[in-house]
C-alpha cells in the first residue's frame, strides 16, 4: 500500500500515468517484487521452521507453495486497495496496520477461533488469514491434500478474486 502512495505524494504517479504503460502493467510492475519477497519469506520461514523448530513437513511442499501464492495475491491485492484509499505513506502504515492487527488475532493462530465468543467466529470468516493459517498447518502438520483443504482453497480464491476487482476498479478510478 506505501508504494503506490509514496509515488502519489512524491509525485511520479503522474508521470507513469502519462507514460506508455498500461493500467495493468503498473499495477503487475508494483506487486511483482512483494510476490518475490513474499515467496523468499515463505521459503524462510518453513526452512527455519525445519531446521531450528523441527517442524515436520508431512504435506506437498508444491501444494503449500500454490497456497502460498494465493494468499500472497490476495493481501497484495488488499494493499493496492489500501493505497488508492489513502493519501499519504503515513495513512496507509495505519490503515494496513489496522487490518493487519485484528487479522492476526482473529485467525485462530493465537488463540483456537472455537474458543472466541460466536460473534467474533462469525467475523472471523471474512480473514483470509484465517483460511491460510488452517491449510498451512493441514499441510505440514498433516499431510493434507486438496481433497481435504478445498474450502480453504476456495475461501482464498475467493478473497483474492474479490480483493483483485475492487483494487482495480478503485485504482482505475484513483488514477482518473
Amino acid at each position: 500500500s506505501m508504494a503506490v502512495t509514496k509515488e502519489r505524494e512524491m509525485g511520479t504517479l503522474e508521470q507513469l500515468i502519462v507514460s506508455p504503460i498500461k493500467p495493468w502493467e503498473l499495477i503487475l510492475g508494483k506487486t511483482i517484487p512483494f510476490v518475490f519477497i513474499g515467496f523468499c519469506d515463505v521459503v524462510l520461514i518453513i526452512s527455519a521452521g525445519k531446521l531450528i523448530f523441527d517442524v515436520p513437513i508431512r504435506g506437498n511442499l508444491l501444494f503449500l507453495f500454490g497456497v502460498a501464492l494465493l494468499f500472497v495475491l490476495t493481501t497484495l491485492s488488499l494493499g493496492l486497495f489500501i493505497s488508492t484509499i489513502s493519501r499519504t505513506q503515513q495513512q496507509a502504515m495505519m490503515t494496513a496496520f489496522f487490518f493487519a492487527m485484528p487479522a492476526m488475532l482473529l485467525s485462530g493462530i493465537f488463540s483456537p477461533i472455537e474458543n472466541m465468543p460466536r460473534i467474533i467466529q462469525q467475523i472471523t470468516l471474512l480473514n483470509p488469514l484465517r483460511y491460510f493459517s488452517t491449510a498451512v498447518r493441514g499441510i505440514l502438520l498433516k499431510g493434507n491434500d486438496i481433497s481435504i483443504l478445498w474450502p480453504q482453497v476456495l475461501a482464498l480464491f475467493i478473497f483474492g478474486i474479490t480483493a483483485s476487482v475492487f483494487s482495480s476498479l478503485r485504482f482505475k478510478k484513483y488514477l482518473e
